[in-house]
C-alpha cells in the first residue's frame, strides 16, 4: 500500500467528529431524491463545506473546493474507510486507490479506452447496436415508446457487454447487475435490502468471471475482460474492477442519452441549432453532463487535519464531493449556471471527475453517446420529442437520471 494509503488508515487516527464545522441538519433524503439542486444551492450558500448528519459526511459543494480535493491525493484519499463501493462490488476497485496503486489497477484497460481504439474498434459496434435498438423503438411505436427502457438502457448495456467481452450475458442481466451495483455504491443510508441486491449481483458476476478469466488467458482479444485477465492484477482485483466497470459503464451512458434528449426538448431553440448543425454534438454532450451530472457525489477521506474552503477538518474526515453541485456553482459557470446552454463559454467541468481519477471511460461515453447514439436518434426520428401525455421520472442524487422517459415522434 502507498504511503498516503497508510496515513489515511493509521489505526491511531480515527474520525473525531465534525468539530466546529457548519452543520446542515435540515437536509432531507426525500428532497434530495426528488430534486437535489435546491439543497445544493442552499448548502453552497451556507458554506462550501458543511457537515450533513443525514449522510454522516462533510458535503463539498463549491467548484473550487471540489477541484482542490481532486487535485491532492496526499491530503484527500480515495481509499475511504468503510466505502460503500467496496462492499457493493465485493472488493477494492481502482476508484478506491490512490497514486501508484490506482495507476497499476487502471493500466490494463487504458489501451482499450484510448480515443483511437474507441473509434477504430468499437464505434462500428456502437452504431450497429444503436440501429438495432432504433428498430425496436419503431416496432413499439410512438404511442408507447420509452427512451430509457427501449433505447438508452439496453443500448448502454449491449455496448458494455461487447466492450467487456462477456459471453452469454443478456441485456437484462447487465441492467440488473449494473443497477444493483449502483444502488449499493449509492447506499449512503445503509438500506439492508439494497445490500442484498448488490451482494447477489456480485456473486453472479464472480461466477461468470471464474469461467471467463482462464478462458481469456488462453484466447486473448481486444475486450476489457481480456485485458484485465492477462494483466498482473490479482484475481480479486480483476473481479472488483470489472464489477466497477459494470456499474458505471452502463449507468452513466444510459442517463446521458435521456438527459440530452430531455434538455433539447426543454430548450427548442438550442435543439434547432443542434439539429441544424449550428452546434456541435460534443458541445451538447458536455453541457448536458455539466447541467445534470449522472454521477452526483463520490467519497474522499482526509489523511490528516487540514482546512478546506475555510472549514477545519479532522483526520479521516469523511467527505462527499458533490460534483453535481460544483458543476452549477455560479462562481465557476456564471449566474445562469442552473440553465442549460450549449453556447456557454467553455470551462472544464467535473462530471467525469478530475486529475488521476478522471473517468477511464469518458472517451467511450463521448463517442458512443455524443457522436453516435443521440445524433443517430434524431437522424432516424427527426420529430422525436418528450411525450407530455405520459409521466417522466427523475430519481436519485448520488447517481441521478431519468428512469421513465416517454417519447413520441408522431
Amino acid at each position: 500500500m502507498s504511503q498516503r494509503g497508510t496515513a489515511a488508515h493509521d489505526a491511531s487516527e480515527t474520525f473525531s467528529g465534525p468539530g466546529d464545522a457548519p452543520v446542515a441538519d435540515w437536509v432531507d433524503a426525500g428532497d434530495l431524491s426528488a430534486d437535489p439542486y435546491p439543497a445544493y444551492s442552499k448548502l453552497r450558500d451556507q458554506s462550501p463545506v458543511v457537515w450533513v448528519p443525514l449522510v454522516r459526511k462533510f458535503l463539498v459543494t463549491s467548484f473550487d473546493a471540489c477541484h482542490t480535493v481532486e487535485s491532492d491525493q496526499e491530503l484527500y484519499s480515495a481509499d475511504v474507510t468503510g466505502a460503500t463501493m467496496n462492499r457493493a462490488v465485493g472488493g477494492r476497485p481502482m476508484l478506491r486507490k490512490d497514486g501508484p496503486d490506482h495507476r497499476t489497477a487502471r493500466a490494463p484497460i487504458n489501451p482499450v479506452l484510448r480515443p483511437r481504439s474507441i473509434r477504430e474498434a468499437w464505434a462500428p459496434i456502437f452504431e450497429r447496436n444503436a440501429r438495432r435498438r432504433l428498430d425496436v423503438m419503431r416496432e413499439i411505436g410512438p404511442s408507447a415508446a420509452d427512451l430509457n427502457r427501449d433505447y438508452a438502457a439496453p443500448l448502454a448495456s449491449q455496448n458494455l457487454i461487447d466492450m467487456l467481452g462477456l459471453h452469454d450475458v443478456t441485456v437484462g442481466d447487465m441492467q440488473r447487475w449494473s443497477h444493483a451495483f449502483i444502488a449499493g455504491i449509492g447506499n449512503v443510508l445503509d438500506d439492508e435490502e439494497t445490500w442484498t441486491r448488490s451482494e447477489r449481483a456480485s456473486t453472479e458476476v464472480s461466477h461468470l468471471l471464474d469461467e471467463l478469466i482462464p478462458w481469456y488467458r488462453d484466447h486473448p482479444d481486444a475486450s476489457m475482460t481480456s485485458a484485465f485477465a492477462n494483466s498482473d492484477l490479482s484475481t480479486a482485483d480483476v473481479h472488483a474492477n470489472i464489477k466497477l466497470v459494470i456499474s458505471g459503464g452502463m449507468n452513466e451512458p444510459q442517463h446521458m442519452i435521456t438527459t440530452i434528449v430531455w434538455a433539447l426538448d426543454k430548450h427548442p431553440d438550442q435543439k434547432a441549432r443542434a439539429l441544424g448543425g449550428e452546434s456541435l454534438w460534443q458541445d451538447v454532450f458536455d453541457e448536458a453532463a455539466r447541467w445534470r451530472s449522472p454521477i452526483g457525489m463520490y467519497p474522499r477521506e482526509t489523511t490528516r487535519p487540514c482546512e478546506l474552503a475555510g472549514v477545519r477538518l479532522p483526520a479521516r474526515a469523511p467527505l462527499g464531493v458533490v460534483v453535481a453541485a460544483a458543476n452549477r456553482d455560479p462562481e465557476a459557470f456564471g449566474a445562469d449556471a442552473h440553465e442549460f446552454d450549449v453556447q456557454r463559454p467553455k470551462r472544464p467541468h467535473l462530471a467525469f471527475g478530475d486529475g488521476v481519477h478522471l473517468c477511464a471511460g469518458h472517451w467511450a461515453a463521448r463517442i458512443s453517446i455524443g457522436q453516435i447514439a443521440v445524433p443517430l436518434l434524431y437522424q432516424e426520428l427527426p420529430t422525436l420529442r418528450i411525450d407530455r401525455n405520459r409521466p417522466a421520472t427523475w430519481e436519485g442524487w448520488v447517481f441521478r437520471g431519468l428512469t421513465q422517459c416517454p417519447v413520441t415522434w408522431a
